[in-house]
């Protein structure tokens, strides 16, 4: 059975005199996904020759109308032409929290194709930027080996202050902010259900820290909600993460239509057209 790509959007386009104004804004960490994260990540991932899969799972009961089924649980994944990454749409499925955000996609890899198991994960909220995700999935499909590190942590850190941003002072070698401290990158404990080969994940006591990771979120004010947040799980390669962090402190601007409230006025704007 087939089932919407983006079930949790409208099927019905909007009117051309709904469409508000095209502006181009930054800084881009706060300028949301444009209400278009799918499609945007979707048609990346097409172009790169991806094969798109939706599951279904539902349940009915004898002499139930087709349309009444319960449609439990619903996932979107993209498998890359070697089947050694993945990436899941799983926003509609309720899925588990990540700094009081669900989940909308799941980034996966693995080593070979025996294993039916993730070497690691990395999950993205919505309304991160479109752009991060898109870049980090190019750096991905061109990754020969997606599960081997071939940097240090460096890596990152010197991606996002090459472009302004601030190492923090007191752990200036796995932390940056942006310069309105807005939004941070941090390698640090990696938050629970993780998903990740490094054993530690699972053999960590209650009284040790686990494994380390990269965290990346946006807090438009201090002890405000956040925006969006990203995670990384501990065997994610630093070179990965830093295509990511690289795109994230970059200064150009990027097109939006829909701006978000918590961040419409730390917003710079310049009409498209």
């Amino acid at each position: 059975m087939e089932a919407p790509l983006h079930p949790n959007f409208p099927a019905d386009s909007p009117t051309p005199a709904s469409v508000p104004s095209a502006y181009w804004v930054g800084p881009r960490h706060l300028a949301g996904d444009d209400g278009c994260l799918y499609d945007a990540v979707a048609d990346t991932l097409a172009g790169l020759g991806w094969t798109g899969l939706t599951i279904v799972r539902g349940r009915q009961e004898p002499d139930e109308a087709p349309e009444a089924r319960q449609v439990l649980r619903s996932t979107v994944l993209h498998i890359s032409s070697d089947s050694l990454r993945w990436a899941q749409w799983v926003l509609p499925d309720e899925p588990f929290h990540l700094g009081n955000l669900p989940i909308a996609w799941q980034v996966s890899a693995r080593t070979d194709t025996s294993s039916p198991l993730a070497e690691w994960s990395a999950y993205f909220t919505p309304d991160v930027p479109a752009e991060l995700l898109t870049d980090f999935l190019l750096a991905l499909d061109e990754c020969n080996h997606p599960t081997t590190a071939l940097t240090g942590p460096e890596a990152v850190l010197d991606a996002v202050t090459a472009q302004g941003w601030l190492r923090d002072v007191e752990e200036p070698h796995s932390t940056a902010m942006h310069p309105t401290f807005t939004s941070r990158l941090s390698l640090g404990e990696v938050p629970p259900l993780i998903q990740d080969a490094d054993p530690r994940v699972l053999t960590t006591e209650s009284d040790e820290a686990g494994p380390f990771g990269w965290q990346a979120w946006a807090e438009p004010a201090m002890g405000a909600p956040f925006l969006w947040a990203a995670s990384f799980g501990a065997s994610v390669p630093h070179g990965l993460v830093a295509a990511f962090a690289s795109s994230l402190s970059s200064t150009a601007p990027v097109l939006r239509r829909v701006l978000p409230e918590s961040t419409r006025d730390r917003l710079l704007r310049v009409p498209a057209s």
